[in-house]
């Protein structure tokens, strides 16, 4: 006589579940970070209002800093994949525009909104650098990220030979608009819309940038 037949173990509804609450501990944990400061916040706070045990953040992602670490990525991406952003569609399409102010212009919209994402996470993480070693490290590591991105865009624009200023004139200063705090004194501060932002630093960077 045969016995009861076995059912063959499905992890995959665990496997969701995990996943569900990775994005649930990395959305609080950006609510919490902006709202309440980096420092301030604990891994306490950050299960309470993902509605989860701190233990499985800490299963999840060990500690504060490598939260805010993949909080960071997450939310310059916009979503969960292990992508890097040079090789997301968006940026591909962009390098691919043979005419430089378009180039340009696009990625002003692309920049604005990676600063509608990133701006205000990125100020409360400045923020709490000047007291929090581990929050300074890190600023430090996304600053470098940035300025290799910039050094990026800046030699693909000389590559095109439509670029009026020296490359290295072109990378710092893409670096240095880049960061958030236009966007936030202008949109957040001054009331602009994203859409005359993004047109303006559109103008802005191929009045600066590009051979006329």
């Amino acid at each position: 006589m045969n016995g009861p037949v076995k059912r063959r173990y499905d992890s995959s509804r665990r496997q969701e579940q995990a996943r569900e609450n990775r994005r649930r501990i990395l959305g609080a944990a950006h609510e919490l970070f902006v709202t309440k400061g980096y420092g301030r916040t604990t891994i306490a706070d950050v299960a309470a209002e993902a509605g989860v045990a701190p233990e499985t953040v800490y299963a999840a992602f060990k500690n504060k800093p490598a939260l805010l670490h993949r909080t960071w990525d997450v939310t310059v991406g916009g979503d969960d994949q292990d992508v890097p952003l040079f090789d997301r569609p968006e940026l591909r399409a962009l390098f691919a525009e043979p005419d430089l102010r378009k180039r340009f212009t696009a990625f002003a919209v692309f920049n604005t909104a990676t600063m509608r994402r990133t701006a205000r996470l990125h100020l409360a993480v400045r923020g709490a650098a000047a007291s929090d070693p581990a929050a300074a490290e890190l600023l430090a590591e996304f600053e470098r990220q940035r300025l290799v991105a910039m050094a990026g865009h800046a030699r693909a624009a000389a590559e095109t030979g439509q670029l009026a200023v020296a490359e290295d004139e072109c990378r710092d200063v893409l670096w240095s608009t880049t960061d958030g705090t236009l966007w936030h004194q202008l949109v957040e501060r001054r009331e602009w819309t994203d859409e005359r932002y993004a047109a303006w630093l559109g103008r802005f960077w191929v009045a600066s940038f590009v051979v006329t």
